[in-house]
């Protein structure tokens, strides 16, 4: 699913569970949405002027937070100069064993998006001669943070 939106993206995926067989209930979930909507239209993202581009991502993960099947959710946040540009979350596909193993399959996932994100910033800017901005993609976890920049020698 892809959205402009995504302050509304869980209330409708939740609603449009129900499409088949809608109720009462649901339709006034709806209208919600739409009073929602008709009161937020002027919103939107400012990109603010600057010098350099400062590009940077964030990643996290819940360790074992769907009860039902102890799979862990993965989510990302890119910012390009204070704006968010992209982001996503995926219910990640194997139970994890640790919060760190959750961490780094998160990592993973947002390392993917935002290689691709630099990569088409640094052929837009290239076209202006202008340099690329660096990847920087920070997470809340201190091992995996720390054994994810650290390289080691032993075995």
């Amino acid at each position: 699913m892809t959205a402009t939106r995504p302050d509304i993206a869980y209330a409708v995926g939740y609603v449009s569970r129900f499409m088949e067989n809608p109720q009462e209930e649901h339709w006034v979930a709806v209208k919600r949405i739409f009073r929602y909507l008709q009161g937020t239209k002027t919103h939107g993202i400012c990109f603010k002027p600057g010098d350099n581009i400062d590009f940077r991502g964030y990643s996290d993960a819940d360790w074992a937070g769907d009860l039902a099947d102890r799979k862990s959710t993965s989510g990302y946040t890119f910012m390009l100069m204070g704006a968010p540009v992209s982001w996503g979350s995926k219910k990640q596909s194997s139970v994890s064993l640790s919060t760190s193993e959750a961490e780094y399959i998160a990592l993973s996932l947002a390392i993917q998006e935002g290689k691709w994100i630099h990569r088409l910033l640094c052929e837009i800017l290239a076209a202006a001669n202008e340099t690329g901005p660096e990847l920087m993609i920070r997470e809340d976890n201190q091992s995996t943070s720390t054994s994810s920049t650290t390289t080691s020698a032993t075995k």
